[in-house]
């Protein structure tokens, strides 16, 4: 089979793009389709793949102001070629999954999330702290209803044959956005990369700090994490770079710290040494939950969303119920690391191991599309 993979875009190494890399191995002979990328900030696995681009990778704002063009996207992605292709196997959270495709072929959509700042992060995005439309809510409001209609039509049988939701919360979401009905196949967390300290003392960091591991983005809600940690004044590690590190570095006391984005073993030290993951905003599934236990450390989150799939009350982390600052505060107050077994953190994590993904994936393809 003729195999294509195709990806909202590349400018990042993030969630979606590590699923990216696992397709790859699954199907080594697939060429990768997106919308626009920047090979600087991509994998080398991923770069040494054919990877064909829309007509918005020759304009050379797009990069960094891609935001900006969504409402060109759907004409972009409709306009890719698939013709001579058997299988289509979308990642999409945003309109990857519209490719139009022939009553001939395949096409699986793996679905991260609908549209969220259409839907139900609209206003997390686009309104700011007085509850007003920013500029690009207002504009993005005048089309808002046709990129809705857009993303429904092209939702139907006639472009996806199955959609495989990432978790039960986005499954809920398919169904009530699309009316379209899902499989579940959660991503994995690499278990042998991230795994608890072999000997104490290895660690470079002191050993009493809160980490946040996250893009920093509106809906990931990392403000309420540093109002929050304003007033506790404990030490909060943030790992990651996004449109909102400005003004939440603005935010913040001395207390709290932005390191960028980090490698694999530095970030590996970070989570064996803390006392635990902050996990403030309503993830779509949230992949960072479980590094974090499969590291031995459990996880303080946000009682909404996909970490409800990951996080067991009281044997992997704790939960704040409100999207406030007062709430986490009181949850961090109250919590106490020893109350946890680092070995049932780290069994939770394996639940969701690279062969349990593989496992579901092919038994899925056997299930709708027996060769």
């Amino acid at each position: 089979m003729k195999i294509a993979i195709v990806h909202d875009w590349l400018n990042g190494m993030r969630g979606g793009e590590l699923l990216l890399e696992e397709l790859i191995n699954i199907f080594p002979a697939a060429d990768i389709y997106t919308l626009f990328y920047r090979p600087e900030r991509i994998s080398l696995e991923i770069n040494l793949r054919p990877i064909y681009t829309s007509l918005l990778q020759k304009i050379p704002p797009t990069k960094q102001y891609y935001r900006y063009f969504l409402p060109f996207f759907p004409f972009a992605i409709e306009r890719m070629d698939l013709a001579d292709y058997n299988l289509i196997f979308s990642i999409s959270h945003c309109v990857a999954k519209g490719v139009k495709k022939r009553p001939n072929q395949i096409h699986i959509c793996y679905c991260n999330s609908p549209m969220r700042y259409l839907y139900d992060q609209f206003d997390v995005y686009f309104r700011n702290s007085q509850g007003k439309l920013k500029l690009t809510g207002v504009v993005l409001n005048l089309i808002r209803d046709k990129l809705k209609k857009w993303d429904f039509k092209s939702s139907k049988k006639e472009r996806v044959d199955l959609f495989i939701a990432n978790s039960r919360n986005i499954a809920d979401k398919i169904k009530k956005y699309w009316n379209r009905d899902s499989e579940i196949i959660y991503p994995f967390v690499d278990v042998n990369l991230f795994a608890p300290q072999k000997e104490q003392g290895r660690n470079n960091f002191p050993a009493k700090y809160f980490l946040i591991v996250s893009a920093l983005v509106p809906y990931k809600r990392i403000d309420i994490a540093i109002q929050a940690f304003n007033m506790l004044k404990e030490r909060l590690i943030i790992v990651g770079e996004g449109t909102e590190r400005g003004r939440l570095e603005k935010m913040a006391n001395s207390n709290i710290e932005f390191g960028g984005w980090v490698s694999d073993e530095s970030l590996r030290e970070l989570y064996q040494g803390c006392q635990a993951l902050i996990f403030p905003g309503e993830e779509d599934f949230g992949i960072v939950p479980l590094e974090a236990m499969a590291c031995g450390k459990p996880v303080i989150a946000f009682r909404k969303g996909g970490a409800l799939e990951t996080v067991i009350d009281g044997v992997t982390g704790r939960f704040f119920n409100d999207p406030h600052p007062e709430s986490l505060a009181e949850t961090v107050k109250c919590f106490h690391p020893e109350d946890f077994n680092f070995l049932d953190l780290r069994r939770r994590a394996e639940e969701f191991s690279r062969d349990v993904f593989h496992k579901s994936l092919v038994n899925i393809l056997k299930k709708y599309f027996p060769l």
